[in-house]
């Protein structure tokens, strides 16, 4: 069935934490994309933003997969107001088969958390072509590539990190999505594991014979975020819109940086998802905290324009580790 490989290709979107909180209905001529609101990070995401991006990231791989399987895929975004887990109506016709750079990435597109070469910057053009991937009337992309404001950028992502470690609730949230045994990642196929969390291999392969506790998970988090992640940054990136609370705007986004970091696979760029500050500014807001980030991210981006998806951009120094993954018959029903 063709339009099963449309949700191959989607289950190997990006998605938070590696959640996958998705589940695609399959016809002949229609696939309907419905958020599986279990799959949350729980106060780490208290408004569903980074939920609603996962989805969008899962649409772009399937809209891709479109015409290499000789369908040509219409989307309506939010189509029954009367149920906001249903995210997407893919509609599909038949169509010449063709294929593209982007399609072809997906299976070798993934999140790479180690150091990137810092002796190596972007090549002229790297951030225009960047740019222009953004497909959104109501979205922009604000770079950030000074030293003083890189290193300005680094300090507050940072302090979020501190903030959310030292947050009880947003803490176990976070945590709760680790997955340290081979057993555990076998028998969950999700979540963040040692692999894919920018160590050795040496070091991925010891941390998965020893267990490893809540404190451990973030120091080592922390300091790789801190000393590794940051410095190494060519150029950090914040993805914008007008209303961050719009599921559009959100899933356009997801789509948007789906397209990306497809593009940089091309390139042989690196690049990692960094959302500490948006999770804590998150968390102001639900919580009824000061809003210290609010108001520091609100200096760094131009006036009238809120952040949904920050992340650094780079040339790797090893080959980013896949993440497990649900397969795509456990996901999708007909």
């Amino acid at each position: 069935m063709a339009p099963l490989n449309l949700v191959r290709a989607a289950v190997l979107a990006a998605s938070a934490h590696n959640t996958q909180p998705w589940l695609f209905a399959v016809t002949p001529a229609r696939i309907d994309l419905f958020t599986v609101l279990s799959r949350n990070i729980g106060t780490v995401d208290p408004l569903r933003r980074e939920i609603q991006i996962s989805l969008g990231c899962a649409l772009e791989n399937l809209v891709l997969a479109g015409p290499p399987h000789g369908l040509a895929p219409t989307v309506t975004l939010m189509p029954d107001r009367a149920d906001k887990t249903h995210v997407a109506q893919v509609d599909l016709a038949p169509a010449p088969a063709s294929t593209a750079a982007l399609f072809q990435a997906i299976p070798h597109r993934h999140t790479n958390r180690a150091a990137y070469d810092t002796g190596r910057p972007l090549p002229p053009g790297t951030l225009r072509a960047l740019t222009s991937l953004v497909n959104n009337p109501h979205g922009e992309l604000v770079w950030l590539t000074s030293a003083a404001d890189k290193r300005a950028f680094g300090d507050l992502i940072v302090r979020a990190a501190q903030a959310i470690i030292a947050d009880p609730q947003q803490s176990a949230d976070d945590f709760r999505w680790y997955r340290s045994s081979w057993d555990q990642i076998q028998s969950t196929k999700d979540g963040i594991t040692s692999d894919a969390s920018g160590l050795s291999p040496l070091v991925g392969a010891l941390a998965k014979l020893l267990p490893t506790s809540h404190a451990q998970y973030n120091h080592s988090w922390l300091t790789s975020l801190r000393d590794t992640q940051i410095p190494s940054a060519a150029a950090f990136g914040i993805l914008v819109v007008r209303d961050l609370l719009d599921p559009a705007q959100r899933l356009l986004t997801g789509r948007t940086w789906q397209r990306m970091h497809l593009w940089a696979t091309t390139q042989g760029l690196a690049m990692q998802p960094l959302h500490q500050v948006e999770e804590r500014m998150d968390r102001e807001r639900t919580a009824g905290l000061a809003p210290t980030f609010t108001t520091a991210m609100a200096g760094i981006l131009p006036a009238g324009w809120q952040p949904l998806f920050s992340f650094r951009i780079g040339y790797p120094t090893i080959e980013a580790a896949r993440s497990p993954r649900l397969p795509a018959g456990a996901v999708a029903h007909h």
